[in-house]
């Protein structure tokens, strides 16, 4: 059986999102592109993360829900997930931008 990149990449966006508490208000949901190779799956997850807040904290558990849903889900070792934090979102540019529209 072979499950196509992009279902996987789909379960690791949905794990991805599962890992964090909460999406910062306006940002993009977590997106995966993945590479399979014999049952070996090379995850890299884009995220936007609200700060101040516990960046690392927050990407490792990202990593970890990635591999453990895809091994669940896929049944493919997952040896490496690159997580890219693509914008952080402050309260405070949240303030001023909506100042700015208002």
């Amino acid at each position: 059986m072979r499950i196509a990149d992009r279902v996987v990449a789909k379960i690791a966006a949905h794990a991805a999102r599962e890992a964090l508490d909460v999406l910062p208000t306006g940002a993009a949901p977590p997106h995966a592109n993945v590479i399979v190779h014999h049952e070996v799956a090379r995850v890299r997850v884009s995220l936007e993360l609200d700060y101040p807040s516990d960046i690392g904290g927050q990407c490792a558990a990202v990593r970890h829900q990635v591999v453990q849903r895809v091994e669940a889900l896929a049944g493919m070792e997952v040896p490496e997930v690159a997580v890219q934090v693509e914008r952080l979102h402050s309260a405070q540019t949240r303030g001023a931008a909506q100042g700015r529209t208002q």
